[in-house]
């Protein structure tokens, strides 16, 4: 059903005159005439009986007349969810524990007056085409990782270096120690299961063995951080790098420790995409708020990969 001879049915209705009706849609009353014409063809039905004043509602009319408005109403609030700076601001966080996650929660505390929608999208490729149609405004990555340049339609800033911890259980060597240095941890089992090969992250801690000479193992599936956290508590062979601002929470009884990683410390570098042409008002303000809060960070002793843009 053609929107139009719909809008045109109701400014009719509305006006009780074909000529009226034809001035407040901006056409000629012989358009008027043909779209409530094409109209009445579609439903098979007449919608208008001549009056000495103009023109009536027939009882299909009146009948059709409320559907129609509700017709409009949809077809204008289907339009607004897409329009820009009238419908949220779409961003994927990756993961609801993750640092993204914190870092538009304290963007929503800062400005409760800019609607949002939180998406979570695993794969890269996937986030930069969501980016790149405009399902989505923005996505946190680390980029660019080996092999995986960003289109050129597509920006980046970094906006958080995620110092890395070891999560061991209480059995372990190294749960003791107020800090441990990167050379110490050569030798030790690091259990990461979940690591995907190919992705952005999976390329950060590729350079980060090759680095170091560390021993990190993704066997096995990977049942979420839940089980994770129990096999760390319960396995004094293994330990697991834990982002500091990954929000996890874990029984008393597990007996766990977040130990910081010195000399140097390994940084997981998140960045902020979004496509150049994106025209939402508010993500200028998620870039502004993002490099405010992120501003003046200390990058001395920290490690990196090569292949992340620089701040």
């Amino acid at each position: 059903m053609d929107l139009e001879t719909v809008r045109t049915f109701v400014a009719v209705a509305d006006a009780g005159q074909f000529q009226e009706a034809a001035a407040e849609l901006g056409i000629t009353q012989q358009a008027v005439s043909k779209r409530v014409a094409a109209l009445e063809r579609t439903l098979g039905v007449r919608l208008f009986t001549r009056t000495p004043r103009g023109s009536g509602l027939s009882i299909d009319g009146q009948a059709f007349l409320p559907h129609a408005r509700e017709l409009l109403r949809v077809a204008e609030r289907a339009a607004t969810s897409v329009r820009a700076g009238r419908r949220p601001l779409r961003v994927d966080v990756i993961a609801s524990r993750g640092a993204a996650t914190g870092l538009m929660r304290a963007f929503h505390r800062a400005h409760p007056e800019i609607d949002l929608d939180v998406v979570m999208l695993l794969d890269i490729e996937t986030a930069v085409a969501a980016v790149r149609s405009g399902t989505i405004d923005a996505s946190f990555r680390a980029v660019a990782a080996p092999g995986r340049p960003l289109p050129e339609d597509i920006a980046a800033v970094r906006v958080l270096d995620e110092p890395l911890q070891l999560l061991t259980g209480p059995g372990h060597a190294l749960a003791s120690a107020r800090s441990v240095s990167m050379d110490r941890l050569a030798g030790h089992r690091i259990w990461m299961p979940g690591i995907v090969p190919g992705s952005e992250w999976g390329a950060y801690y590729d350079d980060l063995v090759a680095a170091f000479g560390l021993t990190i193992e993704a066997t096995g599936p990977n049942f979420g951080s839940d089980a994770l956290l129990d096999t760390i508590a319960d396995t004094p062979a293994l330990a697991t790098f834990m982002g500091g601002r990954t929000r996890l929470v874990w029984p008393a009884g597990h007996g766990l420790r977040l130990i910081p990683v010195t000399d140097p410390t390994p940084v997981y570098p998140h960045a902020l995409l979004w496509h150049r042409d994106n025209p939402h008002p508010a993500l200028g303000t998620l870039r502004a708020h993002l490099t405010g809060a992120t501003a003046g960070q200390d990058t001395t002793g920290t490690w990196t990969p090569d292949w992340v843009i620089p701040r």
